[in-house]
């Protein structure tokens, strides 16, 4: 998938493909990740990040997927591209990136105002909410396990759960949303 990808834009601007030998100088400005599974979103992101922590990334996929576009925005991505653009869309895309600019498909605001629903907090169980409040109050997974009788894995599970959910990447997000009145 990202072989022709790479060779396309090769002509514009310096492409490097993957992650093989010592990493390039100079270091990149932005990473397109190509990634077609949603699962494996946050740790291909994760990955980027602990070798390219300055890298603006843009994830890429064969199609106009808008949950996995919304997901990967979510999880700190600067853009997304699918393989229905033309090469030239994708360099604009990626030089707006590397700009600061947000980039996505237009389409992606219809689709997170429709499904806004879907990651409101009222999806949260009785139990997660809970957690999440006693997060907010400044306990630990292992004094909130004790609390409430549970093991500290199950707590953990919850509040992966909880921040799937809600859009958040760890538990000073979830403590601010609570905190803030957004649950």
């Amino acid at each position: 998938m990202g072989v022709g990808l790479a060779r396309n834009l090769s002509e514009e601007v310096p492409v490097y493909f993957g992650w093989g030998g010592p990493p390039p100088e100079p270091r990149p400005t932005s990473v397109v990740l190509c990634c077609a599974d949603a699962e494996q979103l946050p740790e291909s992101i994760g990955h980027v990040r602990l070798h390219e922590r300055e890298a603006g990334i843009l994830v890429f996929n064969p199609y106009m997927d808008l949950p996995l576009a919304w997901n990967a925005l979510r999880l700190g991505a600067r853009g997304y591209l699918h393989a229905g653009m033309q090469p030239d869309q994708i360099l604009r895309a990626i030089l707006a990136a590397e700009g600061g600019e947000v980039v996505a498909p237009r389409k992606l605001l219809e689709y997170v105002v429709e499904n806004a629903v879907h990651h409101c907090p009222d999806t949260l169980s009785a139990r997660r909410r809970e957690i999440l409040g006693l997060v907010a109050d400044g306990l630990t997974n292992a004094q909130i396990a004790h609390k409430l009788f549970l093991s500290e894995s199950t707590v953990k599970q919850h509040l992966y759960a909880a921040y799937r959910l809600l859009g958040v990447r760890n538990r000073t997000e979830a403590a601010g949303l609570v905190r803030n009145g957004g649950m």
